[in-house]
């Protein structure tokens, strides 16, 4: 009988401990147990995974992840911007140094005498404003615009808006800006095809030189210019236009020395629409027998002008010379009462100290400034800009 008990606890099976039975799953009839809680855990696992890829929207992780492309698209942009946006900051800046340097003379003349004048004053008195006026008529500010601008300034002082002398010369900038902000439609060549600029000014104030700078200009700017050799009473000014053609690959329309200068432009006209140029821009003559003459024969330029397009000059541009000072303004007066002036274009301005003349011009004349010549570079016939200008004269 004991024989019996040993061998049926020897042949029964061994139990498990307690801990391993409550921690091991029970699996269902017919299928295997897992190797081991590792397995168990990793399928898990992998069927959460499978459950969440299945269970996500459609298009979700396009979303969530962007093409490499356009990424690396988006962030080249906003450098790129700024990168020509820093580029036309920088070429302003340039310009406005240039353009102050070149005005060295006049801002001497003008701004450091107004710098002495308010040196140890603590306020601004009639004595000031008696000295300020000598200063600004002898810097060919004229009369009329310096009563204008000492007028201006008293009313900020009675305003109490101006009590520092300190801030006089910015006072009188911001007033010579207002000034020069003439009203005008903005120079457009585009506006017509082909848009006609007639040139006129005497002789010796640079109208050649600067019909070939605004030419290269203008083909600078992606439209197609046109020369017309209207002045064929001057000696070799055909043949210094033909010059100019020639160094900025623009054609150049003539006839021979002595010929109608009426003739020349309405055959200039025919050449413009056949070879569809742009711009024409049309040389005049600056000196006659008599000044009665030059007038008669630039209104019978005008004429011809008209006559073949009904529209042109789209552009009346007289030129000046900023070294001849109040004669200037002369000279504006006289050719304004035969001609319809649209714009001005002052030269030499970087070989004078007469640059203030300009403020007078548009005071009495209210004609706006086009362009500037600061120089005898290819680009320093620029556009003008009142405040610019302004802050680098004064």
């Amino acid at each position: 009988m004991i024989r019996w008990f040993r061998r049926k606890k020897e042949d029964a099976p061994a139990e498990e401990p307690p801990v391993e039975r409550e921690e091991a799953a029970e699996v269902p009839e017919g299928e295997e147990e897992p190797a081991g809680r590792d397995a168990v855990e990793m399928c898990e696992d992998e069927k959460g995974r499978e459950t969440a890829e299945t269970d996500a929207p459609a298009g979700q992780g396009e979303l969530e992840e962007a093409p490499p492309e356009e990424t690396m698209e988006s962030a080249g942009e906003i450098p790129e911007e700024s990168a020509e946006e820093a580029e036309k900051g920088a070429q302003r800046g340039r310009f406005f140094s240039r353009l102050r340097e070149r005005l060295h003379r006049s801002r001497e003349r003008l701004a450091d005498r107004v710098d002495r004048l308010v040196l140890g004053k603590k306020t601004i008195d009639a004595d000031v404003m008696d000295d300020l006026e000598e200063i600004l008529i002898t810097s060919d500010l004229g009369v009329q615009a310096t009563q204008l601008l000492l007028e201006r300034v008293s009313d900020r002082v009675k305003r109490k808006e101006l009590q520092d002398p300190g801030r006089l010369r910015e006072a009188l900038r911001e007033e010579i800006a207002r000034i020069l902000s003439v009203d005008a439609p903005p120079f457009d060549p585009a506006a017509a095809k082909p848009f006609v600029i007639m040139v006129i000014g005497v002789n010796g104030v640079g109208k050649t030189t600067t019909i070939g700078k605004l030419a290269h200009r203008i083909k600078a700017s992606g439209l197609s210019p046109l020369l017309v050799a209207g002045d064929t009473f001057r000696a070799a000014a055909i043949e210094q236009l033909e010059r100019w053609g020639e160094r900025i690959d623009v054609p150049v329309i003539r006839q021979k020395s002595g010929a109608d200068p009426s003739a020349v432009a309405f055959d200039a006209l025919d050449a413009a629409q056949a070879r569809k140029a742009d711009v024409v821009i049309v040389d005049t003559a600056g000196r006659m027998h008599t000044k009665v003459n030059l007038m008669e024969e630039l209104k019978k330029v005008h004429r011809v002008i008209q006559k073949k397009m009904p529209t042109a000059p789209h552009e009346i541009l007289l030129v000046l010379d900023a070294t001849t000072g109040q004669n200037a303004i002369s000279q504006a007066r006289l050719f304004r009462e035969a001609m319809n002036i649209t714009g001005l274009i002052l030269t030499k301005l970087d070989g004078t100290a007469k640059g203030g003349v300009i403020v007078p011009i548009c005071h009495e004349l209210k004609l706006p400034v086009r362009f500037i010549g600061i120089g005898e570079g290819m680009d320093d016939l620029r556009p003008f800009d009142p405040r610019e200008f302004a802050e680098a004269l004064l």
